[in-house]
Order: structure tokens, then sequence, then C-alpha cells
């Protein structure tokens, strides 16, 4: 079962903000281009990042907390996690400013 630990992170990770989607709606999945806007850089960036630090030796990952699947030196896990983390964020961000009324300017 351990090899379900990262994905099991994640699940938790969207249950706990997923919500947030559903009944205040945030409306952060039905503005999905702007999603995609705010994801893509950031996800670019630490997609190279951990490629450069796995093939420096810097970095690795346990087999046995993964579920096997790889897109060439990443487990699926990682790049779940790059998607999954920051929509998290965002849509704490939005589920904040849609309670308070507070308007980022």
């Amino acid at each position: 079962m351990r090899h379900f630990s990262y994905l099991a992170v994640l699940v938790f990770i969207v249950i706990g903000s997923g919500w947030l989607e559903v009944f205040l709606r945030v409306q952060v999945y039905r503005r999905w281009k702007r999603l995609l806007l705010a994801l893509t850089p950031a996800a670019v960036i630490f997609v190279v990042w951990d490629v450069l630090a796995i093939r420096a030796g810097h970095w690795t990952f346990d087999p046995h907390q993964m579920l096997g699947i790889e897109l060439g030196p990443l487990p699926l896990e990682e790049l779940l996690f790059f998607l999954v983390v920051p929509v998290a964020a965002i849509l704490a961000f939005e589920a904040v400013r849609k309670v308070t009324g507070w308007r980022a300017e």
C-alpha cells in the first residue's frame, strides 16, 4: 500500500480544496484559460528544475511510495503535484476573496 503514499497526499489536497469550487462557487475551473495561464509558467519551471536535479543526483523519489508510472525521469505523481498544489492555492485564494469581498488589484 505504500506505493500510493504520494498519490494519497494529492488526493487529500484535492478533497481539502475541491469543495471550495462547489460550495463557494469560486469559478476557478470555469475560467480554465486563466487557470492554465497561471499554472503553465510555474509548472514548466519546476518540471525543468526537477529533471535537472534528478540528473545531477540531487533529488530522487522513493519507488516504494510511487505508482511506478513515469513520464521521462519524473513519476506521474510529481507531475500531478505541479498541477494539484497550485490549483488548491488558487482555489483558497479565490475563496478568501469571495468570502471577504476583497479584490486584489
